[in-house]
């Protein structure tokens, strides 16, 4: 599982706007710009636990539909691309010979590369609507104010 904490900035029904803290590790990840792009990023969590704004939280991705997704998002285009390069530089050299075949192939490649982005964001529009791909919390860290217990998952 993916874990990370966070701060409840703000709660709407059932899903929780969560502002996710940087990990002291973080600091010195190349990557940290990438993970945790601004201070005021927020992520958007299923709240079964009726977790309350300013409560400190854990929230949790699946790893296989981290994985799905990234798949879907660098996989597809990157096999879209070089299957359309394939494609253009094998046609051009069908119809019009070696000349300007690579430049088909580029053309190829890029077209298929855009519809593929085409194509997953016509996907994304559809899952957005699931809730499938959510990160949920599943632990509340911080006590709420009135002292009652915390359920947790």
């Amino acid at each position: 599982m993916i874990e990370e904490e966070g701060i409840v900035a703000e709660v709407q029904g059932n899903v929780a706007k969560v502002a996710i803290l940087k990990k002291s590790a973080c600091e010195q990840c190349a990557a940290s710009g990438t993970c945790h792009p601004g201070d005021q990023e927020l992520m958007e969590a299923d709240n079964p636990l009726g977790a309350v704004k300013g409560q400190k939280v854990k929230v949790v991705v699946a790893p296989q539909l981290y994985l799905k997704a990234s798949i879907i998002l660098y996989g597809i285009p990157m096999a879209a691309m070089v299957a359309g390069a394939i494609l253009g530089k094998n046609a051009a050299l069908a119809y019009a010979g070696e000349a300007n075949s690579d430049l088909w192939a580029f053309i190829a490649g890029m077209t298929c590369l855009v519809i593929s982005f085409y194509f997953i964001r016509l996907y994304n529009n559809k899952v957005e609507k699931t809730r499938e791909y959510k990160p949920v919390i599943v632990e509340i860290l911080s006590r709420p104010e009135d002292g009652k217990a915390v359920p947790t998952l």
